[in-house]
């Protein structure tokens, strides 16, 4: 007899349906599963067997084979072991209702028939967005049941066992969806833990992490060790404008896809902050693995990535972000397929100006000689800090600084300010599916950065006398626009234009470090 199940699996954080065909018919008896199953999806023969047991069905002792469809695609995970043990039990007569057919079945089952979580349900339950899902259910485990009706696409029923999917498709228990909002789960938590207040002098330079912020701008902090690089930093997600629901929903379908989401709290409500170590690998930072999985750059999606020590990261890591800093997707392609993986963040790296951290400092004398500053230098290449749109010095804090009684900005009071900024840049990009003034393309850029005469004379010697690339041009303009931004203005004068200028500094012909 032959039954057909409905479920889902992963490729990336898109999900595809797929038919689990079963048959079980006589002959020798044997269990084979077709359909390009990997590893842990061929296990579910042992699985399944166990459960079907131990929950009190009886398992055939025919040949039973599961064909899943459609067959060219790859499938991987535990997620098919409930279809498959719902299909078996269809297939020999012991259960049947209307639901099996109008029902999409996902889950892990434990040897004892109980259901364990899987990943990636979320991004599955918003694939099943069509109008005519409205009639039709999700069975998912209970820990998964919060995560999927986050999606608002399906009803969905979260089980804890075998026993009870059986009891619901022979109408012996009843079936009552979940009833979650996205906004219950939506909480947005004002009072950070880091807060820029706690951050002594460096006026300038939180002046030029506000218009990253406000602008999405991506971040290289250069300073003496002890200057507060990585004290900035970590408060930099502190000023970030408060995540939408949409951006939620994005976030959390790629946590999910990597198991990374609490069953109790299924929700990214706050903007990502990752900061890998800097051993870590090309895979692990861009992504990869024999099926891909999202990296570091798509953890950090709508939030921030941050680089401490940047040099000290090994090269081929470094000139792996080049593409996905000026494409925000990352493309993993392996030879069972290729993956796309949404990689829109905020880079954020800090590096000390020589081997030794004191090249240039005012109080430490540098014992590096030229050849090794040079070759710590080298390990940064040009294109990849083109890319990198603020480069700023964070020099060393006076004693008075430290004694200083004067009171310091809040996060809160910073991040009103580039929240207005963020809303002027909503207003503006509203037809182009833009969200910051970072993402403008070269096309854009002569529509929105519109500048004074003057503004424009000054970025012509500016160009000229620092030898600037055209993307180093078009990053000028961008940060100049923040800037006009944060100031209320629509034009771009010559005051906007010099301050983004300056925050060039690894642009200029003169070295920095001489």
């Amino acid at each position: 007899m032959l039954a057909i199940i409905n479920s889902l699996a992963l490729r990336g954080i898109d999900a595809n349906l797929i038919k689990v065909e079963v048959d079980v018919s006589s002959g020798l008896p044997g269990f084979n599963i077709v359909g390009l199953p990997d590893t842990s999806v061929r296990e579910a023969s042992e699985r399944v067997r166990a459960a079907v047991k131990n929950t009190g069905f009886e398992f055939p002792a025919k040949r039973i084979t599961i064909n899943l469809a459609p067959a060219d695609l790859k499938k991987e995970g535990s997620g098919l072991d409930l279809p498959i043990a719902i299909g078996i039990l269809a297939a020999t007569g012991q259960i049947a209702g209307d639901i099996i057919q109008t029902s999409y079945f996902i889950g892990e089952l434990s040897l004892d028939g109980s259901l364990r979580s899987v990943p990636g349900v979320l991004p599955m339950a918003c694939a099943l967005s069509q109008p005519d899902n409205s009639n039709k259910f999700l069975i998912v485990p209970e820990a998964n049941g919060f995560e999927a009706a986050l999606a608002g696409t399906i009803p969905v029923l979260s089980v804890k066992n075998l026993q009870q999917v059986a009891g619901m498709i022979t109408g012996q228990l009843p079936l009552n969806p979940l009833a979650v909002r996205v906004e219950d789960f939506f909480l947005q938590k004002n009072s950070e833990s880091l807060d820029f207040s706690e951050v002594y002098g460096q006026n300038g330079v939180k002046r030029a992490l506000e218009i990253a912020a406000a602008g999405g701008h991506n971040v290289l902090m250069i300073g003496s060790p002890g200057s507060g690089k990585t004290m900035l930093a970590k408060r930099i997600a502190s000023i970030l404008p408060n995540l939408t629901i949409d951006e939620a929903l994005s976030i959390s379908k790629i946590y999910s896809s990597s198991g990374l989401l609490n069953s109790q709290d299924p929700l990214i409500s706050k903007r990502p902050f990752r900061a890998p170590h800097h051993t870590a690998s090309t895979a692990s930072l861009i992504g990869g693995g024999k099926f891909p999985r999202p990296g570091e750059i798509s953890l950090a999606q709508e939030g921030i990535l941050f680089l401490d020590e940047l040099p000290e990261y090994r090269k081929d890591v470094l000139e792996a972000l080049r593409q996905p800093l000026e494409d925000r997707i990352v493309t993993i392609s392996r030879i069972s397929g290729t993956v796309s993986y949404p990689a829109s963040f905020m880079l954020v790296a800090a590096m000390n100006p020589c081997p030794c951290g004191y090249y240039g400092d005012s109080e430490k004398e540098c014992v590096c000689t030229p050849y090794q500053i040079q070759k710590y230098r080298n390990k940064l290449s040009g294109p990849l800090l083109d890319r990198i749109d603020i480069q700023i010095e964070v020099p060393r804090l006076k004693y008075e600084d430290l004694e200083s009684n004067l009171p310091s900005e809040t996060s809160q009071e910073i991040k009103l300010r580039v929240e207005k900024a963020r809303s002027i840049q909503r207003k503006r990009f509203k037809e182009t599916g833009l969200n910051s003034n970072s993402q403008m393309t070269h096309k854009l850029i002569p529509v929105h950065c519109v500048t004074t005469k003057k503004a424009k004379l000054l970025l012509h010697k500016a160009f000229q006398k620092l030898g600037l690339s055209m993307r180093a041009h078009d990053r000028i303009l961008k940060i100049a626009r923040t800037i006009a931004d944060l100031a209320e203005k629509d034009i771009i004068n010559d005051e906007h234009l010099a301050e983004a200028i300056h925050y060039r500094m690894l642009d200029r012909q003169k070295n920095i470090f001489s």
